[in-house]
């Protein structure tokens, strides 16, 4: 289609050119002879009409032959790369994602000394020309000839250059490809751009315009960000032997690089300081003093995603890129600032508790499997050829594997071959030597963690821990990582039962019981055990079974309830993973995340209503602009009175005698009438452990366990959800407790708004008997009578 339209194109313009032909020549027999005055006239229109004509055709694109020229849209509305940021909730710059590193300035934040070296050095008539230096353009036209090259680009033209990309391929027409008249092109576009933004812009706005998007080399865009990088100050700040350092960058950035080049840089500071004297900018005792100074550099780079929350910023950027690209914008360019929900102080204090419970957890872990390998099979034997499974997975094997196909026998040589390379201790990161097997066996033997707090009220995520360390562990166990959550999955369980007409003050029997059900038409069975192996045969309420975390209750309420309502029931409260439909599926048999357990936890305290985590708040236009404000789907999920019973329920693991969540006595977190709803978790062979902590004002999962699900501790006394994900949570609320900046106060649940129409007092009375029951997770008996602690009945 283009092609015949240039072809008809080419035919009007050719006919056209015939018909006039003829009529000049009828005229020119008409007329007789010229005189010479009338020859150089008609040459001079003819000059004057085609150089028209050929600036014409460049500016229009004619034909498209030149390649397209800016418009008057984006002349006045230059669309400058900018760094898009990303803050917390409380202001702190978090990561920054850009392909140029730029944050643009206004003209009052920039240096006068700085200008007056650009344009001394630059251009010394930038005030007097329009776009264009007629006298720069003879004098490099002599040059040339002589041949002495030399640059005539005006500011004005090099921002032309920088700002709409005249030398890039978009910018490109067929033209371009003829040796010379390419060269002509590019320039003629320079000059015709540079002339309308004279016209456009004030010169001020120009000399903005020009330093917020030149390139200084070392990743610095713009002068904001070479002020800072290579000075750690501000454009305002700089000082003339800064401001000159920095403008005789623009001749070459890796030459004149004080960095790179620091001799090259200081002679071409000394060159921009000559120039500045020679204009009368500076004095000649000024110039003498000046140029006998070092350059005293304070490189400061900005790293991309450098910031509090690495786990939490990798899941951000990979929501946000999505979110952009369906929303037309650009994470890189757009100059968008990003507003999170995280807050840096709640943060910090996580990774805090994290990072000093993790490393004493190691130590006892370590300890734990002295002279053995922790990755062992049900009967507790090491699996052998573990190792070599893993390597196996890694991109190094595959690697290999595709270098020496043939040669099998190198890739283990170069496998078990040591070689020097950094590992992650928690003593600090290491230089040792070790082959690449070993460094696998290393790292297989480190304990991890997920941790996450949101506010159940409004759904924002306040703190995020993916891990033990960003950069040598990246998988992160907070929404990308899925375990079985064990008895912290058993609330919707009783949720369900709840909702389906049972009461806290329910009774069933603890006893051995065996559940026959069909899956895939195979007939199977399965009996539930307790954690301690044993079954007291006591008839206790529903709230004493969760508190106690009886296994062979939850499943016997599975089975009235119905399993399939189960899953219902976990769904609606958010949990989006798989979850089979089996007998087990009360004990936590179904991978989750931390991600969904602390949303699912949230609906307990907002009294019914799930509201999903979110982790952006807004974002804002490079002008300030709020372009989304995000708010967190939510549903009711269950009913106000359901969810305050579970919340009950839910204290039962403090209050309840042998709750398995009274292991928190152990930390300052109560007092003030403080209350917790909480729940612990562990998994078959102690492979997980987890807990769910619910204040006031706060929800927040903690997930501990090994890489693989064959790495755990042995025993009980070491490896369930109390000893392991409990204590993080405790360190981690006496930290938000002991800051009064936080604002985040000890005190009692809300009481229900509604009627409670269903009993729930009913107290538990363990007589002077010590049976397998008794022993709570702190190893002491209980003889009380537990009391409800929000005074009502």
């Amino acid at each position: 289609m283009q092609n015949t339209t240039i072809h008809t194109t080419l035919e009007k313009v050719s006919s056209f050119i015939r018909t006039q032909w003829q009529a000049y020549r009828q005229w020119k027999q008409a007329r007789g002879p010229q005189t010479t005055v009338e020859l150089l006239w008609k040459v001079f229109a003819v000059c004057l009409f085609l150089g028209w004509f050929y600036f014409f055709s460049v500016e229009h694109n004619f034909l498209g032959l030149f390649g397209e020229s800016p418009g008057l849209d984006k002349l006045q509305n230059p669309r400058i790369e900018m760094a898009s940021e990303l803050y917390t909730a409380d202001g702190k710059l978090l990561a920054k994602y850009y392909r140029e590193n730029r944050s643009p300035v206004p003209y009052e934040k920039i240096s006068p000394v700085l200008i007056n070296a650009l344009v001394a050095t630059e251009d010394i008539r930038f005030y007097d020309h329009s776009g264009i230096d007629a006298k720069s353009i003879a004098a490099a036209f002599a040059d040339a000839v002589s041949g002495d090259g030399r640059g005539a680009s005006t500011i004005t033209q090099q921002l032309a250059k920088n700002l709409y990309k005249t030398r890039e391929k978009e910018s490109e027409g067929p033209l371009y490809k003829v040796p010379g008249l390419g060269t002509l092109v590019i320039k003629t576009k320079e000059w015709i751009t540079a002339i309308k933004l004279e016209r456009t812009y004030s010169k001020e706005e120009i000399l903005t315009l020009y330093l917020n998007t030149v390139d200084f080399g070392s990743g610095a865009f713009g002068i904001k960000t070479a002020a800072k990088t290579f000075f750690n100050t501000s454009p305002d700040s700089l000082n003339m032997q800064q401001a000159a350092t920095l403008v005789g960058l623009l001749k070459a950035t890796t030459y004149y690089s004080p960095i790179l080049n620091p001799e090259n840089s200081i002679k071409r500071r000394n060159i921009v300081l000559a120039q500045m004297t020679k204009y009368n900018f500076i004095k000649p005792e000024v110039y003498d003093s000046v140029s006998k100074r070092p350059i005293e550099v304070k490189y400061t780079v900005e790293r991309y995603q450098d910031g509090i929350a690495n786990y939490y910023g990798n899941a951000i950027t990979n929501y946000m890129d999505e979110w952009c690209k369906n929303n037309g914008l650009d994470l890189y360019t757009s100059g968008l600032k990003v507003y999170t929900t995280i807050d840096s102080r709640f943060q910090k204090l996580a990774e805090e508790a994290v990072s000093e419970q993790m490393q004493e957890m190691q130590n006892r872990f370590d300890s734990h499997w002295k002279g053995k390998s922790p990755w062992v099979d049900e009967n507790d034997k090491e699996i052998p050829g573990f190792i070599e499974m893993v390597a196996k997975r890694t991109s190094y094997y595959k690697y290999l594997e595709e270098r020496y196909k043939k040669n099998p026998d190198s890739i283990q040589i170069l496998m078990n071959t040591p070689r020097k390379m950094n590992v992650f201790t928690w003593d600090g990161e290491k230089e040792v030597t070790m082959s690449p097997l070993d460094s696998i066996r290393h790292y297989k033997r480190f304990l991890h963690t997920g941790m996450m707090t949101m506010d159940p009220f409004t759904g924002h995520i306040k703190a995020w821990v993916g891990g033990i360390n960003f950069k040598h562990f990246q998988y992160d166990h907070v929404r990308q990582g899925k375990r079985q959550p064990g008895s912290t999955f058993k609330p919707f369980v009783y949720t369900a039962a709840i909702d389906k007409g049972f009461s806290p003050c329910d009774r069933i029997t603890d006893y051995r019981v065996t559940i026959n059900y069909v899956e895939n038409g195979e007939k199977k069975s399965w009996t539930p055990r307790n954690a301690d192996w044993r079954y007291s045969g006591r008839n206790m309420t529903l709230r004493h079974a969760l508190g106690r975390s009886i296994n062979t209750v939850t499943a016997q309420l599975t089975e009235k309830v119905g399993k399939e309502t189960v899953v219902e029931y976990a769904h609606r409260l958010g949990i989006t993973s798989p979850i089979q439909a089996v007998p087990s599926v009360g004990l936590g048999s179904s991978d989750v995340s931390v991600y969904e357990m602390v949303g699912a936890y949230g609906t307990f305290i907002n009294g019914g209503i799930w509201k999903e985590p979110i982790f952006v708040a807004r974002v804002e236009d490079r002008y300030g602009n709020v372009v989304h404000q995000f708010n967190p789907r939510q549903n009711r999920a269950i009913s106000q009175e359901t969810a305050w019973l579970m919340l009950y329920m839910l204290k039962g693991g403090i209050e309840e005698p042998g709750g398995t969540s009274q292991n928190l006595w152990s930390y300052d977190v109560f007092g003030n009438g403080n209350e917790f709803a909480a729940k612990t978790g562990t998994t078959s062979n102690h492979s997980d452990g987890w807990f769910m902590g619910l204040t006031k004002d706060l929800v927040t999962g903690v997930w501990v366990g090994g890489d693989d699900r064959s790495i755990h501790f042995r025993t009980s006394a070491l490896g369930e959800g109390s000893k392991t994900a409990l204590p993080i949570y405790g360190k981690y609320m006496e930290k938000l407790y002991a800051d009064k900046d936080l604002k985040v106060t000890k005190g009692r649940f809300p009481k229900p708004k509604i009627d409670i129409t269903k009993k729930y007092y009913c107290p538990t009375i363990i007589q002077p008997k010590v049976d397998s029951l008794a022993v709570d997770s702190l190893g002491t008996a209980n003889f009380i009578q537990v009391s409800d602690s929000t005074g009502t009945r």
